[in-house]
């Protein structure tokens, strides 16, 4: 069974900095992608960033362009979201999701069919 668990959320003042955490376990296919998403109460989800397990492509949103990194720690089943100059507007919370292999965006929520319960990040202005 595939599982995720994210950790790193918390409270930051604009302009600072946060480390997510993905932890994955239980995917046995050889292609497949982990994404980072966010929602904003009120909002719909949106996609961030995503890493791909055959070549560790990357693929990142307007709004994460510049200032997140995804990255991935294979030893440790771990993928990371470095957020740098964080703003009040990405207060949300945060989750990590797996497409398993025959996915064709993996900056879209639908294509994703597991998730983790999420993280909150508040960023205070």
């Amino acid at each position: 069974e595939v599982h995720l668990m994210e950790s790193g959320g918390g409270l930051v003042q604009a302009g600072g900095s946060l480390r997510l955490s993905c932890a994955v376990s239980g995917i046995t296919f050889d292609d497949y992608a982990i994404g980072w998403f966010r929602q904003a109460p009120g909002k719909e989800r949106e996609g961030l960033s995503c890493i791909t397990s055959t070549d560790g492509s990357t693929y990142y949103a307007d709004s994460a362009k510049g200032r997140f990194t995804i990255s991935n720690d294979n030893a440790k089943s771990t993928v990371y979201l470095q957020m740098n100059s964080l703003k009040a507007e990405d207060t949300a919370v945060y989750y990590c999701a797996a497409v398993l292999a025959g996915w064709m965006n993996c900056l879209k929520a639908s294509e994703h069919d597991h998730w983790g319960e999420g993280t909150q990040v508040t960023v205070s202005s």
